[in-house]
């Protein structure tokens, strides 16, 4: 990578650890589908996808079909394969909410589970979130008794 590759990745995981903080799910979304759209174009396809699964995960939680599309299409460019979401599969876990899930489950911080997945502790709480929901638990202990083995 070049400087000005190395100063826009530290801008875009800036963008989104920002917005992290904040309450606006609808732009930290845009920021990982941007970033992930970049890492692509750069040839970081693995890089890429961790951002295009986590913008398509929250679009299609979202309902935001339009940019779920475009992120999964992006996903497709990379190699992988993005299954579209419906009523039988809407509590499923993705697969970056099961690595999330697991890491917690085995008593990982979200600062922790944050650093090995490449991803900012408030995208790590909203899948822990959306996890909760999809498998009606209220807490991280009922994660390894909900989870299989």
């Amino acid at each position: 990578m070049t400087a000005d590759d190395d100063d826009a990745e530290s801008l875009y995981l800036e963008a989104i650890e920002l917005l992290g903080r904040t309450s606006v799910a609808t732009e930290l979304a845009r920021a990982h589908l941007l970033f992930g759209e970049w890492l692509r174009r750069r040839r970081h396809r693995t890089d890429a996808r961790a951002q295009l699964h986590t913008a398509l995960d929250m679009f299609s939680t979202m309902g935001a079909d339009g940019f779920a599309e475009r992120a999964r299409i992006e996903l497709l460019a990379t190699g992988e394969t993005a299954r579209r979401r419906t009523a039988e599969t809407s509590n499923d876990l993705t697969p970056q909410e099961a690595q999330v899930a697991f890491l917690a489950a085995r008593g990982a911080t979200n600062a922790e589970i944050a650093s090995q997945l490449f991803i900012s502790a408030s995208t790590v709480e909203y899948h822990l979130r959306k996890v909760f929901r999809k498998l009606d638990i209220t807490s991280r202990r009922q994660l390894a008794h909900t989870l299989p083995a």
